[in-house]
């Protein structure tokens, strides 16, 4: 499936789109990695979903990414015993730990951990932060807080605490055994919600173990403090710009995703763009024009992907949300100045022999026109050293590593393809101007830029650049 965009779609699964005929129409519409929601579902019907997916990549022969999200800790109050009730500014609600259901005095906030960390004049945030309180007084198991703004609170809505760092560990009992299930199933990628700090990914990534990459979601302002150090660690970056949105001033999110957009290109690692990026369309047929202009603002922005959620999980208009993202990536790529952005922000080339062969594969290639640039790679850092230049041209990976290739859907330009048998660079080169043709990147008379290392197939050894012929 030849795309006409270099950034990639990815689309959340759900009960819109939960069977193979639905989510291969997705596929056709554009979709390029497909996001499990670990926060609904059981495992069996995820299990179906990913059996679905392989049989569509098995009939393309093409690889689909599939990241399978984890839930995390989900901060919330208790129940009402009218289900809600009435809020006015300046009243005072009592938030303890008695189970018992509350009324318009007090609720149950099961989190000790919250009320241990909060402090008198601390803010609290609900149901998305529709609802604003204060701390006025804080007793050992209880917290009473004034409401600042709201109207109403029901059953069981979710609690953000801005400025705070919650001693509450990233990974639930739910969230080892959903990570668990889902390696099992043979995921690309998991997601980690609720990363306040380093030490959260380095206990995700242990428990992967190597089996799938691992990308930290950014959703909490401690996350941003000591992002470098959580870059460092993981293999790709999620801006979850909803939860986050809430915790920081909406006014800071355009400057945090353009900072956070410029560091993971320049550690030469995938970034997705997501939450509410057409969310009229969960019940529309179109989006608004800000919700078209802010999928174009990312892919300015240099994103490697975009992502819908509930647009295509639980909306009207599965279809058409993924047939327009699809549009904008691709008018907003063919625009001058996008690709004098792009050029403008290139990163440095790093003191590598490795580095040095592709960035010089990137000049060659817009030099002589070159229909895609070839990777040859075992470990995919390759390919990724490529997809930091931005190339406006397609970059072809071929790899012998199955699981490298599914990752490298998530990549910018990136059409990976899982090939055996190839021993040495002339036979890549043979294999290179087979699969281009047959992918629909290149036609007979075309050129490709090659890059490959010897010895052959060795991780982290590319020293060859070659131009090719396609015959």
């Amino acid at each position: 499936m030849r795309r006409n965009r270099q950034t990639k779609i990815v689309a959340t699964l759900g009960p819109a789109s939960s069977d193979h005929k639905m989510i291969r129409k997705l596929f056709m519409a554009g979709v390029d990695v497909f996001r499990l929601n670990f926060s609904h579902g059981a495992h069996q019907d995820h299990r179906e979903k990913v059996k679905i997916i392989r049989a569509i990549e098995k009939e393309f022969s093409t690889p689909i990414g599939i990241i399978a999200d984890m839930q995390g800790p989900k901060l919330r109050v208790g129940k009402f015993k009218d289900g809600s009730i009435a809020l006015k500014k300046g009243m005072t609600l009592r938030l303890d730990l008695d189970k018992a259901p509350g009324d318009e005095t007090r609720v149950n906030l099961p989190h000790p951990e919250i009320i241990k960390a909060l402090k008198k004049d601390s803010l609290i945030l609900l149901d998305d932060g529709k609802i604003r309180m204060r701390i006025k007084t804080k007793g050992k198991d209880y917290l009473v807080a004034e409401v600042i703004a709201g109207t109403k609170l029901s059953n069981n809505k979710g609690l953000n605490v801005p400025g705070v760092v919650l001693p509450i560990a990233a990974l639930t009992s739910k969230d080892r055994k959903d990570l668990s299930a889902a390696l099992d199933m043979g995921v690309d990628w998991i997601a980690q919600s609720f990363v306040q700090q380093p030490e959260d990914v380095a206990e995700a990534k242990k428990l992967i173990a190597g089996k799938a990459g691992l990308i930290a979601k950014i959703e909490k302002p401690a996350a941003l403090e000591r992002f470098d150090e959580i870059l460092d660690l993981v293999d790709g970056i999620m801006l979850a710009r909803g939860d986050l949105g809430v915790e920081i001033p909406p006014e800071d999110v355009p400057a945090v995703q353009k900072r956070i957009l410029h560091k993971v290109r320049h550690a030469g690692k995938p970034v997705i763009v997501a939450t509410q990026m057409l969310e009229s369309m969960i019940e529309n047929p179109a989006p608004t024009r800000a919700e078209a202009s802010d999928v174009a603002t990312a892919v300015y922005d240099g994103t490697d992907a975009v992502m819908l959620s509930a647009e295509t999980a639980a909306g009207q208009y599965p279809i058409e949300a993924v047939s327009i993202m699809d549009r904008i990536c691709e008018r907003t790529e063919d625009d001058q100045l996008y690709r004098r952005i792009i050029e403008a922000e290139k990163p440095e080339i790093d003191d590598d022999a490795s580095d040095a062969i592709t960035a010089a594969a990137y000049h060659v290639a817009k030099n002589i026109d070159a229909a895609c640039i070839t990777t040859y790679t075992t470990s995919g850092s390759t390919t990724l050293r490529i997809v930091r230049q931005r190339p406006p041209r397609p970059i072809m990976c071929l790899t012998q590593n199955n699981a490298v290739a599914h990752r490298l859907t998530l990549s910018y330009g990136v059409h990976a393809v899982h090939v055996t048998g190839v021993k040495d660079t002339g036979a890549a080169v043979k294999k290179a101007a087979a699969m281009a043709i047959e992918r629909k990147l290149a036609k007979k008379g075309d050129r490709l830029v090659l890059t490959a290392g010897v010895p052959f197939g060795t991780p982290g050894s590319t020293n060859i650049l070659r131009v090719a012929w396609v015959e």
